[in-house]
């Protein structure tokens, strides 16, 4: 009898013409029967374990908006599901918390079913903050906020934290990561750029170690984190090529990603065919978890202290995204200072603000995402970045109001009939002397600043924000001394102010006691600027242009550019004007053009022994596919350079690399230095000397590429198109000279004045039980500085006080805490953070916390009445 087989076949054939089949091989094609055996394996098949790490990469905003990527997070979280489901062993490893947010707040049965898997162990957290960010240009708060947020929400809604960091898409991770994640309880890191063909980096694994002497165990993803729909051959095949073997067991992650997806049915059943097969060795379900847990047992002690340890920052990819879209940077160095300063003032004002808080962080956290800051998704996304860090610096100010009302209202300001009181508020934890600019009416006249006692405080009159004919409105800026984290009262008296020497002001000259700045009339720029202090005149003899303008056809990202140290044009001088010369301050304009663009400058040094140059920036850029570079060449020889990173420094080779940085760049030499500092910019580069140029600083101010056009996509010629950084942007920068080490010029708390400038505000007249001034918080100016001040998330009358060593250098450390009552004593390894907790109501029961407030720490410290 013949005919078509029915059943499983036996195995058996009868010839060509039955029609019968025989078993099917283990092959990388065809038909699999269900249910079989993971074993036996050939015995030809390498001895290694390959854990297949099952993944969705999901970018909430890229190509898309965010309102697309919160629907494709329930998607693809249900997808995951259902594999789940229909594949008893299949693990799906998840970060970036804010998808779990939208889930919980648009999907509550999908939200319950994760619960279930992750408590069954199926459904693995890690990365553990709240969006996969950008891992250089966020403050080092911001960090510390990522994890706060992401691992309380991970605790509170399914019980558990997450243990391994995890970055894959980032395009660099600054060198203090592993200290921000072992504070976060975190020990080891995925990521995967840079790549191979991009660094030097040791190998697949490796500890990676901070400049604290942190270290977490790294593991650098081969070739990508997601994989096409279908097989996973081809991306194990590449995996493989790129990984060091020698480690033996190995991860490879897969799952369609970048719009979600996750992993599919086809992933997984090649997975469980190609471990039948025996091909790359044996496939596992897994997660990054176990895999790390696994290595470190079968290594042991001995050969994990001999994996290789990296002690530097992981770059460089794209570096283009250090400089695309100038506004999206400003706005989150302005919004991240604001939340910060609105943490403090609550705090000091004893306002329960964590709800209104933790809403403004989690803008500003979401909008660090990698997609976002760096400056590469389309360009709609940026119409809600604004949106958004608008939102959180609304909710900043409306705390930060609220709470200076509440204090001012409590201070003495005795009647004093034609004064204007008014009080200056210090947002920082150290003395401040700055200068405060405030308007006024109702004095044609003009006014002068006294302080609490009525003594003369150095002013000037200056021009007015309003442009209108009544006579009585005005402006003026003095000099204000303020207290750490605190205030103080100044009146405004009607009358001129009372003259004073000690400032010269040319329209080419401002000099005062400590520094004297020349300006070239042709070039606009300093061909002189003289520290007394040292004698040495850091720009004298020094060449090379301070503008520089090129053409720039790279994308978005800047793939593949190591510098944009490129030859170029100035722009040309048009005028030069001295503002203001008085006897607080001068001013001098300088007014350049090139193209359609235009530049203004403006110098300002002050009376006394002020010993920064204050620049004002404003440019008006109309170019397309342009850069341009402000340079800062110096008269050192040799020099060596020095730049801001989160929670620290690094030093940098002076090659003309374009590298990442916080506020500030700094290049010194034998005896002297120049620091560069700025409010809103995030791409350096570090220049060397040349042919008719010296070692120079660069800024890349701006960079006017297509928005998201990623690099090979050749731009049709007829095609329209929208370029970034088109219009108007203002910001600041300061020009320190020094001695030779920069660490005397306070260059962390120069640039935190910078971005966080003090406020004043008009009070009126009543009687209080508080002084005319008064401090709540010092941390004495040195080498640690106080970073944060607020309200536990759990406790609100417990202060949260976290400060960082700035030097790299060991330190002891007094923190007075007038607010609580007591001063702390601490010391301090190089580039240390620590983290304590101060319950206002049982002062001396203070303690040491992680990064996340949920656990204390060991640490040594004294507690002492204040």
């Amino acid at each position: 009898m013949t005919g078509r087989p029915t059943g499983r076949p036996t195995g058996r054939t009868t010839g060509p013409t039955t029609g019968r089949r025989a078993p099917m091989a283990n092959a990388p094609s065809g038909a699999q029967p269900a249910g079989l055996p993971r074993a036996p394996r050939p015995a030809a098949a390498p001895g290694r374990t390959l854990h297949m790490i099952g993944n969705a990469h999901l970018d909430p905003v890229w190509l898309w908006p965010w309102q697309e990527g919160y629907q494709e997070a329930r998607a693809t979280f249900w997808s995951a599901i259902h594999r789940m489901d229909e594949y008893p062993d299949f693990v799906f490893t998840c970060d970036q918390v804010v998808l779990l947010s939208w889930v919980e707040e648009s999907d509550p049965e999908l939200f319950a079913r994760i619960r279930e898997r992750v408590a069954e162990g199926r459904w693995v957290m890690t990365g553990g903050w709240w969006v996969e960010p950008d891992c250089n240009m966020p403050a080092g708060e911001s960090f510390v906020r990522q994890g706060l947020y992401g691992q309380r929400y991970l605790k509170e809604k399914f019980g558990v934290t997450a243990t391994v960091g995890m970055n894959v898409d980032p395009f660099g991770h600054n060198a203090m990561l592993p200290a921000i994640l072992r504070g976060q309880g975190m020990d080891s890191y995925c990521f995967l750029r840079p790549g191979p063909h991009e660094s030097e980096l040791p190998g697949t694994m490796f500890w990676w170690e901070s400049p604290d002497g942190s270290r977490v165990l790294a593991y650098r993803i081969p070739f990508e984190y997601c994989s096409p729909p279908g097989e996973v051959a081809g991306q194990t095949e590449k995996a493989l090529g790129q990984l060091d073997r020698s480690l033996g067991d190995l991860m490879v992650f897969y799952g369609v990603g970048n719009h979600g997806g996750g992993p599919t049915k086809a992933n997984i059943e090649s997975i469980h065919r190609y471990d039948r097969m025996g091909t790359f060795g044996e496939l596992t379900m897994s997660s990054p978890r176990r895999y790390f847990d696994e290595v470190a047992k079968r290594l042991g002690e001995e050969g994990l202290a001999a994996l290789p340890v990296w002690r530097d920052d992981l770059q460089h990819h794209a570096a283009g995204c250090y400089s695309a879209h100038s506004g999206v940077k400003q706005w989150q160095r302005r919004a991240q200072a604001a939340v910060l300063s609105a943490e403090r003032w609550a705090a000091v004002a004893g306002h329960d603000a964590r709800a209104d808080l933790e809403r403004a962080w989690k803008q500003v956290l979401f909008n660090q995402f990698h997609d976002v800051l760096p400056g590469s998704a389309i360009e709609p996304a940026y119409d809600d970045a604004r949106d958004q860090l608008g939102e959180a610096v609304a909710i900043a100010k409306r705390i930060i109001t609220r709470a200076q009302n509440v204090i001012a209202r409590e201070i003495a300001v005795p009647q004093e009939d034609g004064t204007q009181p008014v009080v200056v508020f210090n947002p920082h934890p150290w003395p401040v002397t700055t200068r405060v600019e405030m308007q006024y009416g109702l004095a044609p006249g003009g006014v002068h600043v006294v302080d609490a006692d009525g003594a003369d405080v150095l002013c000037q009159r200056t021009q007015s924000v309003a442009t209108t004919d009544d006579k009585g409105r005005g402006a003026t800026v003095f000099r204000a001394e303020l207290p750490p984290l605190g205030y103080r009262l100044y009146r405004l008296r009607q009358g001129p102010p009372m003259p004073a020497a000690g400032l010269t002001a040319t329209a080419h000259l401002l000099e005062n006691d400590v520094l004297r700045l020349e300006l070239d009339p042709a070039t606009g720029w300093l061909r002189g600027l003289l520290d007394k202090r040292t004698g040495v005149d850091l720009v004298a003899g020094a060449s090379g242009e301070h503008t520089v303008v090129c053409e720039d056809p790279t994308d978005t990202w800047g793939h593949r550019v190591l510098s944009y140290d490129w030859p170029g044009e100035a722009m040309a001088v048009t005028s030069i004007t001295l503002r203001e010369h008085g006897p607080l301050r001068g001013r001098i304009r300088v007014e350049r053009e090139w193209g359609r663009s235009t530049l203004a400058e403006e110098f300002i040094l002050g009376a006394g022994d002020d010993d920064a140059v204050e620049v004002r920036v404003t440019l008006d850029w109309r170019e397309r596919a342009h850069l341009m570079k402000l340079r800062f060449p110096v008269a050192l020889e040799d020099p060596a350079a020095t730049y801001e990173i989160p929670f620290g420094h690094l030093a940098r080779p002076v090659d003309g690399a374009e590298e990442p940085a916080q506020s500030w760049v700094d290049l010194s030499g034998a005896g002297a230095g120049l620091a560069v500092v700025n409010n809103a910019k995030h791409g350096y580069d570090v220049a060397p000397q040349a042919p008719g140029r010296s070692p120079s600083i660069g800024i890349t101010a701006v960079r006017s590429p297509v928005h998201a056009w990623h690099d090979p996509r050749l731009l049709d010629p007829d095609g329209v198109y929208s370029y970034q950084d088109q219009g108007t942007q203002r910001f600041t920068y300061l020009l320190v000279p020094h001695a030779g080490d920069w660490r005397a010029a306070g260059l962390a708390r120069r640039a935190a004045l910078l971005g966080s400038p003090v406020r004043a505000m008009l009070e009126s007249f009543h009687d209080g039980p508080l002084p005319g001034a008064l401090g709540y918080l010092d941390d004495g100016g040195g080498q640690v500085m106080v970073t944060a001040v607020k309200l536990h998330e759990d406790a609100p009358r417990d202060l949260v006080v976290r400060a960082v060593e700035c030097t790299g250098r060991p330190a002891v450390a007094t923190l007075d805490v007038p607010l609580a009552g007591v001063r702390l004593t601490a010391d301090f390894g190089p580039s240390q953070i620590r983290t304590f907790r101060i319950p206002l109501d049982d002062p001396f029961a203070a303690v040491e916390s992680d990064l996340v407030e949920l656990t204390t720490r060991k640490g040594a410290f004294t507690v002492e009445a204040w």
